[in-house]
């Protein structure tokens, strides 16, 4: 459980100093727009009041604690599930990458009222009009990596089941 809570603290630092140093330092705030290798990967300065791609976003405190609620619940939830589960390496990584980015994005909601985003990837002509943050990208790959690396379910304990006898 240590490696959990060591990936959990790496992803949230790396997700809130991300956020810091585009949002703050170089004031994307203020900019609105920073093109960093155009169309491919560009700064947009968005603040997400729902969840993926601002669904359920409404400019309320309900919703927003609502959020704050259901990020904290889940993240309890996947940490008691993987330590009852003898978790493996991987297992332990990516719900290490979930809980940190849930708890990344909490901050945000707490802190701004909004989950600040500002990662825009747009190729082949095709212009994506959304943005995300490292925390979306790591809720993401703990969540996929939990469902490749969960263990299976072991049958329950008892008497090994009778041979019937063959005639």
């Amino acid at each position: 459980m240590r490696l959990l809570a060591l990936v959990a603290a790496l992803t949230f630092a790396l997700d809130q100093i991300t956020k810091w140093l585009v949002v703050q330092k170089l004031d994307l705030l203020a900019r609105g727009e920073i093109d960093i290798l155009p169309p491919l990967l560009n700064f947009r300065m968005a603040w997400n009041r729902g969840v993926n791609f601002g669904l359920f976003a409404q400019d309320s405190d309900v919703t927003r604690w609502l959020l704050i609620a259901v990020a904290v619940v889940i993240s309890v939830w996947v940490v008691v599930w993987v330590r009852r589960d003898q978790p493996r390496r991987w297992m332990q990584v990516s719900a290490g990458l979930l809980v940190g980015g849930a708890l990344g994005n909490v901050v945000d909601r707490v802190v701004y009222g909004a989950v600040a985003d500002f990662l825009n990837m747009s190729c082949c002509g095709i212009e994506n009009p959304y943005a995300f943050n490292v925390a979306d990208i790591t809720i993401f790959a703990g969540a996929i990596g939990l469902v490749i690396f969960a263990a299976p379910r072991r049958p329950a304990a008892g008497p090994p089941p009778k041979r019937r006898k063959t005639p």
